[in-house]
Order: structure tokens, then C-alpha cells, then sequence
């Protein structure tokens, strides 16, 4: 049974983040807010927990298409190749923001995605979120669990997302309810930027 904590987003209680981030250092797995959907997010070092988070969602690891959620932009120089200006300027407009930014990949990714040419790179507008990747010191490796066909209530409902999920994490965050609308999705790897999925975040950046 997994524990459920309640996390104010505006000033996120230190010990609570602490308690969180100690769980998935020892490789578990935890739901917690985003400024869109929910996420289900593991420690990006630790092969288990990722193989567990692609289990549930039933794909394979090297396919699966998790985006990496990070503090700031800090940690682009650790997973992805060097970019041009232009590129970093549509990052730093957006970010923190409702987006994914597929980037290419470096050659320090972790070995769980060694042969990945590109990753999904996400730093939400949300302190809970932010806070948890900030305390833990890396990024965690994250997929929503919004569900794509219906507007379904479990996916904004603390409560309910507990209900439905609590046998197969560690830990629920409350951070109040939780967005409908998933990131918006844009592929800078080309010389144009490509909309992948048009979802919360406005295409007035590019």
C-alpha cells in the first residue's frame, strides 16, 4: 500500500520532499504533481525502478518515450549534445512551462537509454516537482498518467489517482488537483521546430 502526503505547492514542506526523495532513492516509485497532468516519476539512475515504471505501462524500456523532468536547465549539459543559440532561447522562454522539448542525446545519458538519439527534457512551472528533482540531485525519469482517450476524473483527483494506484507505487503526492491537459510536446532536433502534440503549453514561444 503506498503512503499518501499532502504537499502545498505554494511553499513545499522540506521534511515531507526529504521523505519522498529517500523513497526513490532506494528505487521506488511516486506520483506527484505537475503544472499539467500527474506524473509517475523513479530516480533516472536506477534501472529497476525504470523497469518497473515501463512494466506498467507496458512497454519495453529502450522504447519507451519518458521525458526526463529537471530543476532548471543546469542539467541539459549532462544528458543532451550541445545546442545552438536559437534553440536555447525557445527553452529559456518556455521554461519553467507546460512543455516537453525533445532534444538530441549526449553520450553521458544513463544506461538505461544509452541508445536513445533523443530525449524528452521537462522542467515544470510547479515547486513540488521542482523541489523533488532539486533535493534528489538528478532528474527524475517521468510519464503522466493522463489517460489519452477519455477526460477521465481519476487523473486530476489526488484521492482518486491514490485509489487507483495505490498498489502499484510507493508513495502519492497531494499538490491539489492536477490538470487535464497534458505538456505540449516539440521536437527541436530538426532545423524547424516540430509540434509533436499541441496540449497546455501556447505555441506563441516558438
Amino acid at each position: 500500500m503506498a503512503e499518501f502526503i499532502k504537499i502545498y505547492n505554494e511553499n513545499p514542506n522540506q521534511t515531507a520532499i526529504d521523505k519522498v526523495v529517500k523513497v526513490l532513492q532506494n528505487g521506488g516509485l511516486v506520483i506527484y504533481p505537475t503544472d499539467t497532468v500527474y506524473g509517475l516519476g523513479c530516480d533516472i539512475t536506477n534501472t529497476k525502478a525504470l523497469e518497473k515504471i515501463a512494466k506498467i505501462k507496458g512497454l519495453k524500456l529502450d522504447k519507451a518515450n519518458f521525458s526526463f523532468v529537471c530543476n532548471d536547465l543546469s542539467h541539459l549539459s549532462d544528458y543532451v549534445k550541445q545546442i545552438d543559440s536559437s534553440t536555447f532561447k525557445i527553452l529559456k522562454r518556455a521554461l519553467p512551462g507546460p512543455y516537453t522539448f525533445i532534444l538530441p542525446g549526449s553520450n553521458n545519458l544513463p544506461k538505461a537509454f544509452k541508445k536513445r538519439k533523443t530525449v524528452g527534457i521537462r522542467i515544470p512551472d510547479n515547486n513540488i516537482a521542482r523541489k523533488l528533482v532539486a533535493t534528489l540531485g538528478n532528474p527524475i525519469v517521468s510519464t503522466s498518467i493522463h489517460d489519452e482517450d477519455d477526460v477521465l476524473e481519476y487523473t486530476t483527483d489526488p484521492e482518486l489517482i491514490f485509489e487507483k494506484w495505490n498498489k502499484l507505487v510507493d508513495i502519492v503526492i497531494d499538490g491539489g488537483y492536477g490538470d487535464n491537459h497534458a505538456s505540449t510536446v516539440i521536437d527541436l532536433t530538426t532545423n524547424e521546430p516540430e509540434v509533436i502534440r499541441e496540449g497546455k503549453g501556447a505555441l506563441d514561444i516558438l
